[in-house]
């Protein structure tokens, strides 16, 4: 991946929805652990209630890669009318439901067989028992398979 760009992904919702991730920021810590940062732009929404995405990539001190995916869908509590006076108080998060995807890849490791590593816990959460073929691009797959951070 040779620039960080926004994510479309639909949601698991009866009727599912498109979410454009957009990139927010790329930064090297001082351990060298790179992080990815994704975020949805809705302007009718605060910042801390829209979904956001974070991938981080580390090399253990063993020579693997570790590479941590992970999603955030906050819930916003529902409002439940105003007070005596009229007033009523504006919607925050409620709670957030978070996921997050390890991925650790042996230096010896070939795309190929970390292709097959995500696959198999790909098929198994969407109840896949036929035949797909793998992703072989986008941002997750890059990260994980192919071992290429956004920069």
């Amino acid at each position: 991946m040779a620039n960080i760009a926004s994510i479309t992904v639909f949601d698991g919702a009866a009727t599912p929805v498109s979410h454009t991730l957009n990139a927010v920021s790329i930064s090297r810590q001082q351990d060298g652990t790179i992080v990815a940062l994704w975020r949805e732009g809705l302007t009718g929404l605060p910042v801390e209630a829209q979904v956001r995405a974070e991938m981080r990539q580390k090399v253990l001190k063993s020579g693997v890669v570790e590479t941590r995916t992970r999603v955030v869908v906050p819930v916003m509590e529902s409002i439940s009318g105003q007070n005596a006076a009229g007033y009523t108080a504006a919607p925050k998060v409620a709670y957030e439901d978070t996921q997050e995807w390890v991925n650790y890849a042996h230096p010896r490791s070939t795309v190929t067989s970390r292709r097959l590593a995500k696959q198999i816990p790909t098929n198994i959460s969407n109840n896949v028992t036929t035949t797909v073929a793998a992703a072989t691009s986008g941002p997750f797959d890059e990260a994980v398979s192919q071992m290429l951070m956004p920069t």
